[in-house]
């Protein structure tokens, strides 16, 4: 369904299109309005990627099966005391009735102290979700509790949400704010550059090459992120075993989980010809080439982008020879050591595809937002 809907929209029309306007409450005047343009085109089609594989990578659990369902789709619904403080202060300014119409509200004025509260407070709500240094201690246990299938919806779609509100809330309705607290995003950035944030340095950039590798970002870390969690779920499945320490030699039993653990692994490090590399290039040239910061603090991030380029290659390639390599013998039954089936590999294979066309074409991607983030730039900077 998300796919037949997005197939109407018109790629050189930036505006809100698809548009739907219903009555909600009579009484008070509430509508139900919807819309897609090209910033929240790809993360449509994303959620509703993912959300599929993640569904079928559910297929084995058999018990509750009707429950666990439920709560991984109810998952979508999950808020934020922030985001709705935020809204509500956004949407009750200036106005006898409340206005929550984002259309409206793109040329909506504010006073400079509400702007920033307003911006700080929704920043809070985004950093949660994305999440930030230092509101992020909740991912571990999260990641570590849920079935893998749960991890993928976590990973691929739901942490996006944060990336994909700070550009769609904070950063076209609140842009005075945004310019403020731009710089402070890229220094964020750079400290969690281990944690993968490129995602900030490209929002902090405020230019069309860093705002446009952003979304690039936010899509390739869905598709790679979650594939990692449903790999390193089902290696745990078979071999019963959670602690790199106790794994070894996991590659001879399993070699297709072992390639295609490898392969993600180097998406994940940014191999050219793949997703990861494509978005953080543009991500780049977006910080260097950004009228906004000197000379010296674009030296200072580019340094410390450096070295999370040199980090992550340490620990990703660390995990890979801790699990696959070596002759490490587990005192478990050889059955378990089945490799992947048919199911596994056809989702592996759906996902690896878009990350090699990503990779070798990036247009797939940035044609989509390429006229929207320009409409957004353009009367972006305060006159």
């Amino acid at each position: 369904m998300t796919y037949a809907f997005c197939y109407h929209f018109q790629l050189e029309d930036p505006l809100i299109q698809l548009k739907e306007d219903s009555k909600w409450i009579d009484v008070l005047d509430f509508h139900w309005r919807l819309g897609i343009d090209g910033l929240s085109l790809g993360s449509i089609l994303l959620t509703g990627f993912i959300t599929t594989l993640a569904t079928l990578a559910a297929w084995p659990v058999t018990r509750n099966s009707r429950l666990f369902y439920f709560l991984m789709l109810a998952m979508y619904s999950g808020g934020s005391i922030f985001f709705l403080i935020g809204v509500l202060g956004m949407g009750l300014y200036g106005s006898n009735e409340p206005v929550l119409d984002l259309e409206r509200l793109i040329n909506q004025s504010y006073p400079a102290t509400l702007e920033i509260l307003l911006y700080f407070g929704f920043l809070i709500a985004y950093a949660v979700k994305l999440p930030i240094i230092p509101l992020h201690t909740w991912l571990p246990d999260t990641h570590g509790e849920a079935h893998y299938s749960t991890c993928m919806l976590l990973a691929g779609i739901l942490l996006k949400m944060g990336a994909y509100g700070l550009i769609r809330i904070n950063m076209e309705l609140l842009p005075h704010a945004h310019y403020l607290f731009s710089p402070w995003l890229v220094i964020i950035g750079a400290v969690q550059i281990i944690y993968a944030a490129s995602t900030s340095l490209g929002i902090g950039s405020i230019t069309n090459i860093g705002l446009n590798g952003a979304i690039l970002q936010i899509l390739s870390h869905g598709f790679i992120g979650a594939t990692l969690f449903f790999l390193a779920g089902t290696a745990c499945d078979r071999v019963r075993l959670v602690y790199l320490e106790e794994l070894g030699g996991i590659s001879i039993p399993m070699p297709k989980i072992f390639t295609m653990f490898s392969s993600f692994s180097m998406a994940s490090l940014a191999l050219p010809g793949m997703s990861g590399f494509v978005a953080e290039l543009v991500v780049f040239f977006g910080l260097i080439t950004s009228p906004k910061f000197m000379l010296m603090p674009k030296m200072l991030i580019t340094f410390v982008m450096a070295i999370g380029m040199i980090l992550t290659p340490i620990y990703l390639l660390s995990m890979l020879r801790q699990m696959f390599y070596g002759y490490k013998l587990f005192h478990v039954p050889n059955e378990n050591f089945v490799d992947s089936g048919p199911r596994e590999l056809f989702l592996l294979i759906c996902i690896f595809l878009p990350v090699i066309g990503i990779g070798i074409y990036p247009d797939l991607v940035l044609s989509l937002s390429v006229d929207r983030v320009e409409a957004l730039l353009s009367n972006y900077y305060p006159k």
